[in-house]
């Protein structure tokens, strides 16, 4: 019944992304009844990638720029979310501050689980995701602060551990000391 509604709603087009293939029921979390007001309709990439956000493309969700105009609170809310996680791309940014929401669809969008809305992804210079214990290579000369050492471009960096409160930054050994490493300066 539901996936009639949103076949109708939607054209038989992903409600976020526009693709008509591999399109499936999407229920809200956190607190989704099921029903079509509170569920979209979207392809397998988009729910993939709402679902496993280590694997997200941001380019993918440029789509944003015309589904989150809809006038359908579910689809505004999922464009708000995915916009709001992709926000350190810049883009999105500029998107979110277009977007208006009205207070009982802005409290939904934010209602997100915590657990989704808390994780941190600790990203390379090329947008890979770092875990700890991988080996990283800099990508750029950098002088550590409170010591004589310069750390140079091209030292690989092993065992790292991830800045749990700072996807910008990670931890790790160079000549022996424990420095801080900004994300932007190393690659897998």
């Amino acid at each position: 019944m539901t996936e009639k509604a949103l076949q109708a709603r939607s054209e038989g087009k992903c409600e976020l992304c526009g693709a008509t293939d591999n399109l499936g029921v999407y229920a809200i979390p956190p607190a989704s009844d099921g029903s079509a007001d509170q569920s979209v309709l979207i392809c397998s990439t988009c729910r993939n990638q709402i679902e496993h956000p280590e694997m997200v493309d941001a380019n993918h969700w440029r789509c944003l720029n015309d589904s989150m105009w809809s006038q359908v609170p579910a689809v505004q809310v999922m464009a708000w979310r995915m916009l709001s996680r992709l926000r350190g791309e810049g883009w999105p940014q500029d998107l979110l501050d277009m977007m208006y929401l009205d207070d009982e669809t802005r409290t939904w969008a934010e209602a997100e689980s915590a657990g989704e809305a808390d994780k941190i992804i600790h990203r390379d210079c090329n947008g890979a995701v770092l875990e700890a214990g991988d080996t990283v290579t800099l990508t750029k000369d950098l002088d550590v602060k409170g010591s004589s050492i310069t750390a140079k471009r091209g030292t690989a960096v092993r065992n790292i551990r991830l800045v749990q409160d700072n996807a910008e930054q990670i931890e790790g050994r160079v000549d022996g000391q424990q420095i801080v490493i900004l994300t932007k300066f190393v690659k897998k």
